[in-house]
């Protein structure tokens, strides 16, 4: 790595605006606004009440990609059941060697990972000979999120420049947030867009933070109050994301 890692825990917060586990059981209404998620975070990930599109929050802009695959600035005011954001400062970066298949990307950001106990953000940009994303349509409450991303919209984008926007969280915190890696990727002309189901590198800068301080917050509405969240969700998250 290029740079010593330097450890401050109010700069290194990872901030939850809802557990996962209620996306995943079809909780798509939080009504929490953007306003609220930056105060906690400039760069991150998420989705839009009623699961309306993918959230790329990139340098305080939040972008969001629909499921017709337009990305457009949206409002403060817009709402989210679920956000995962940080406020983001490199502690380290480091560039791609040659062509990079999509197992092979995964790999070498591991390889930048010292633990797989921790959080890390990761800011990925460069171009990519192709880039495949996925964005769901506009739902309704309580349908799961793996009968919803049995219809999403696919994009494929060849030789094309842009953004990777992520996390990397333990497979201990499963209820709480996405396991292993969740990649938004916005593209420089801010056009396309989309959570990452796959890609093919062609050279990038990885910058990456670490992340050990976990604020969650929990939400106060009556169907996650009264909701039973026994069921084990990671066969369905699993699916759902990829």
């Amino acid at each position: 790595m290029s740079r010593a890692i330097e450890f401050d825990p109010g700069k290194s917060r990872i901030y939850l605006s809802t557990p996962v586990n209620a996306l995943v059981e079809g909780i798509y209404e939080q009504n929490v606004p953007m306003t609220e998620i930056q105060k906690h975070g400039d760069f991150g990930l998420g989705t839009f009440n009623d699961l309306d599109g993918e959230m790329v929050l990139l340098d305080g802009q939040t972008y969001r990609v629909a499921a017709d695959g337009n990305v457009s600035l949206v409002s403060a005011q817009t709402l989210t059941p679920f956000a995962c954001v940080t406020f983001y400062r490199s502690m380290s970066h480091e560039n791609s060697r040659g062509e990079l298949t999509y197992a092979e990307f995964q790999a070498w950001l591991t390889t930048l990972m010292p633990s797989p106990n921790l959080f890390y953000a990761f800011r990925i940009e460069g171009e990519f000979n192709q880039v495949r994303t996925r964005s769901v349509p506009k739902q309704a409450n309580y349908r799961p999120l793996v009968e919803v991303a049995k219809e999403q919209s696919e994009f494929v984008f060849r030789n094309v420049a842009g953004t990777l926007v992520g996390f990397f969280t333990p497979a201990f915190m499963a209820s709480l947030n996405v396991p292993g890696l969740h990649l938004h990727f916005v593209s420089q002309d801010r056009q396309r867009g989309g959570h990452l189901l796959e890609c093919q590198v062609k050279q990038v800068r990885a910058d990456i933070q670490f992340l050990y301080t976990l604020e969650l917050a929990l939400p106060l509405n009556v169907d996650y109050l009264l909701w039973d969240f026994q069921r084990d969700i990671r066969r369905d998250l699993d699916e759902a994301e990829k």
